[in-house]
């Protein structure tokens, strides 16, 4: 397991994972204390809670994966079609959810961003 990668790509590789998996952190950890919240912001409240912490602790281990990539890039190539998956699915169902008119354009903020994290990791994955 390098601690330093070799090549320039790697290094690229490498520090992308590793910022995309603190961010998501930034991001997803406060949503476990969130849930009233969100409930009280955008009506109605949360019914299904097995649902929404499923769907964080799903996302958290996702960004714990990627710090984990980030130590060597190289050996986890095989995942790289199921990261695409991660970054991909939830912003086809928030669009979707968008243009049914069910959701406002404003929710589209973290599909848009998880759409330039996709675009950075296709982005390694065709460097190699």
């Amino acid at each position: 397991m390098p601690l330093v990668p070799a090549s320039p790509s790697d290094r690229f590789a490498s520090r992308v994972f590793l910022f995309a998996g603190i961010v998501g952190l930034i991001e997803l950890l406060p949503l476990y204390f969130a849930e009233d919240a969100i409930g009280s912001l955008t009506p109605p409240a949360i019914t299904h809670p097995d649902i929404y912490y499923g769907f964080i602790g799903i996302a958290v281990a996702w960004q714990v994966a990627f710090i984990i990539m980030s130590r060597d890039p190289e050996r986890y190539r095989p995942l790289f079609p199921a990261l695409f998956l991660e970054k991909l699915l939830y912003p086809v169902g928030a669009f979707v959810l968008c243009a049914m008119g069910r959701i406002p354009s404003l929710a589209l903020g973290g599909a848009i961003i998880d759409m330039v994290w996709l675009a950075l990791f296709v982005s390694i994955w065709v460097r190699r």
